[in-house]
């Protein structure tokens, strides 16, 4: 699979990330933030960390809501992934949102990804023009 293919509006977008090993999601032209039911980051491409200025490292395992990305932690965001997991439901929805955390005020899109029993959820970052 050819990750230059992928773009951020991709129909069935969640299959194809969980193809992507850490190489290929480094090529994707987007921010990809991956973390596990606990939400502990677990993907995090070379896009993601050069925007937000945060290593791999530094954010690897960490909490996304509460560490890494605090202002992410709202009914827009973090609650969509609760009401999606209590619910056993899929999660693909794309919002306008502004990030304020550690930086100036950036307009983004975001998309949301989560599939029942899925062990992975994604936030994708799509910084505007």
């Amino acid at each position: 699979m050819n990750a230059a293919d992928l773009t951020f509006s991709a129909p069935g977008l969640f299959a194809r990330l969980e193809q992507l090993d850490a190489d290929a999601l480094d090529n994707l032209d987007f921010g990809v933030i991956g973390f596990d039911g606990d939400t502990n980051v677990s993907r995090y491409n070379r896009v993601e960390s050069e925007a937000a200025g945060l290593t791999a490292p530094r954010v690897v395992g960490q909490p996304l809501f509460t560490n890494v990305a605090p202002c992410l932690n709202n009914f827009m965001v973090a609650q969509r992934f609760e009401d999606a997991q209590d619910d056993a439901t899929s999660l693909d929805d794309t919002i306008d949102y502004v990030l304020t955390l550690r930086m100036r005020p950036i307009k983004v899109a975001l998309r949301l990804l989560a599939e029942p029993g899925k062990a992975t959820r994604y936030v994708l970052v799509q910084r505007k023009v």
